[in-house]
């Protein structure tokens, strides 16, 4: 992955899942569905396989266009799970969500390349790696190999790690040039099937973040699908200096910005708004 020159090479903004083609003419939501009792918002954590589906039906009933099943937490101080438990946990809900949803998409949450490929082969249309591939060093050339559709999320390090890995000496130059050589790591040896998630929140302060947010537009240079998620998280809460369980306001007021920056799918916690936040900003878009 030695070569972080952007390709211009014009790639449709589009993605292949389940062998079937997702187009963007209006943004997407993904959905979050957390099998665990570790995320920063406790009103995701699902206590029980029968919580996350009835979840994930909500989410569905609410129009997500696809639900991303995670079992670690990746907030801030989290140690590294095993695979073996990821999977434990993973594959219930995967197997019965596939059964229930035969249509309907499904991305999973895993840095674990071996997690990725059996959940991959159970059915899930989608891996999204909050490292892009930088944790485990078998997720790219297996990516490669199955032409797997594949989320790359900037983070540096890892979650237990990760915030002390913010000095940057141009954030947008340095974010973009990170993801651009996994891009073209991955472009060259053929595959093309990529979405790309700026990781707010991971490895960036509050001020990053926001940063981030304004100059967002930045990474349509890759001419693939932009992923964005800032669901209830800290650069919401900790501005209105409130907490998860009541940073819905403001996650749906960055939820438009996003929108106005140009993002393809907006990864959330509560669907319903979001999507009341695309129709809002589709009708104001007609109106110019």
């Amino acid at each position: 992955m030695e070569s972080a020159k952007i390709h211009s090479k014009s790639i449709s903004p589009t993605i292949c899942l389940g062998g079937k083609l997702m187009t963007f003419e209006q943004p997407r939501i993904m959905a979050i569905v957390n099998l665990n009792a570790d995320s920063f918002y406790k009103d995701s954590q699902m206590k029980s396989l029968d919580e996350a589906l009835r979840k994930a039906e909500q989410h569905f009933n609410e129009g997500a266009d696809i639900i991303d099943l995670g079992v670690t937490s990746s907030r801030p101080g989290a140690h590294l799970s095993s695979p073996e438990h990821e999977w434990s946990q993973l594959l219930p809900a995967l197997e019965t969500l596939r059964k229930a949803y035969p249509e309907k998409y499904i991305s999973v949450d895993t840095y674990h390349a071996s997690v990725a490929q059996k959940a991959f082969h159970a059915g899930a249309d989608l891996i999204n790696d909050i490292s892009g591939g930088g944790i485990d060093p078998e997720m790219l050339p297996w990516v490669i190999t199955e032409k797997v559709p594949f989320v790359i999320m900037h983070m540096r390090g890892r979650p237990e790690n990760m915030q002390v890995q913010t000095k940057y000496k141009h954030l947008l130059a340095d974010i973009r040039q990170e993801i651009a050589v996994k891009v073209n790591f991955l472009r060259e040896a053929g595959h093309v099937n990529l979405m790309i998630d700026p990781g707010f929140g991971f490895s960036k302060t509050l001020e990053q973040n926001y940063q981030l947010l304004n100059q967002l537009s930045s990474l349509h240079v890759f001419n693939c699908p932009v992923l964005a998620g800032v669901s209830r998280k800290s650069m919401v809460y900790r501005v209105l200096e409130n907490s998860p369980e009541d940073a819905l306001n403001g996650t749906t007021a960055l939820q438009m910005l996003l929108l106005q920056q140009g993002v393809q799918m907006l990864r959330v916690h509560d669907v319903k708004p979001a999507i009341e936040a695309i129709r809002i900003h589709n009708f104001a878009c007609k109106a110019l």
